[in-house]
């Protein structure tokens, strides 16, 4: 089963779950921000983990990451929909989440 690292307080994170459930997408959800534990087990991976360079380079959480079956990480929720013919709905309007202070 896939596990993804989000937060509701992320935009990106609230639309990849809107997407997964409708499209039946089976996924453990891990709240970065729910405890200190589920942070510290994004980081330990996040800090491992080189699919995360070009997120950590631009000042970004890492977050959605899905952990898929065969041990990839991908940052995109996307893509992974669409490589399954899969269907992404946006449910909210708005940029997501920057260091710049935009969104969020």
């Amino acid at each position: 089963m896939l596990k993804v690292y989000g937060s509701p307080l992320c935009p990106d994170c609230r639309e990849l779950r809107v997407n997964f459930d409708a499209n039946g997408v089976e996924y453990e959800y891990v709240d970065v921000t729910a405890s200190m534990r589920n942070l510290k087990a994004f980081l330990a991976e996040r800090d491992a983990r080189s699919e995360f360079a070009p997120a950590k380079a631009i000042g970004a959480v890492g977050i959605p990451a899905i952990f898929t079956e065969d041990g990839a990480v991908t940052l995109d929720w996307e893509g992974y929909l669409a490589k399954r013919g899969l269907p992404v709905v946006y449910k909210e309007n708005g940029p997501a989440c920057g260091i710049d202070g935009k969104g969020c």
